[in-house]
């Protein structure tokens, strides 16, 4: 649906953030912020003072949205129409890494955590020295109570 087609309470019941969405995948280019939401405000009809007053809860919502990205020279845009480059710099010699071979291999790592048995993680492999006391380093452990402190005038 597009913004054109939306009524006034329509829009009004609409959070700045998916107004905000709206006018970017519309125009289809990055805006600066100032800009981004005088097109919000426009559109639901508010003041220039409801407009300063706004400005920096909305800077906060983008800053917060997973869906934008904020770009250099201030300019926002919707992550979405943006990929990530991974360049791991190893002895003088370049990796490029692509979002989706990441995701993919994050996937298949999970593939694998599943796959293998946590159930003993806990467990000490060499059973045998657990049952030596002469291994035993708290044995000779005294546990002292507060009460105990005070009777002996410590």
């Amino acid at each position: 649906m597009k913004l054109k087609d939306l009524t006034k309470e329509e829009l009004e019941a609409m959070s700045y953030d998916d107004i905000a969405a709206m006018v970017l995948t519309e125009k289809n280019k990055q805006m600066k912020i100032n800009d981004l939401f005088k097109e919000v405000c426009k559109l639901l009809g508010l003041s220039d003072e409801e407009f300063m007053e706004k400005l920096p809860a909305f800077f906060e919502v983008l800053s917060t949205d997973q869906r934008f990205i904020m770009l250099p020279k201030g300019l926002w845009d919707l992550k979405a129409k943006h990929s990530i480059k991974v360049v791991i710099d190893n002895d003088d010699e370049s990796l490029d890494i692509d979002e989706d071979e990441v995701e993919d291999m994050d996937d298949e790592m999970d593939m694998e955590d599943e796959n293998n048995s946590q159930d003993d993680i806990y467990a000490d492999d060499d059973d045998a020295l657990d049952d030596d006391p002469e291994e035993d380093d708290i044995k000779d452990l005294v546990i002292v109570d507060d009460d105990d402190d005070e009777a002996n005038g410590e």
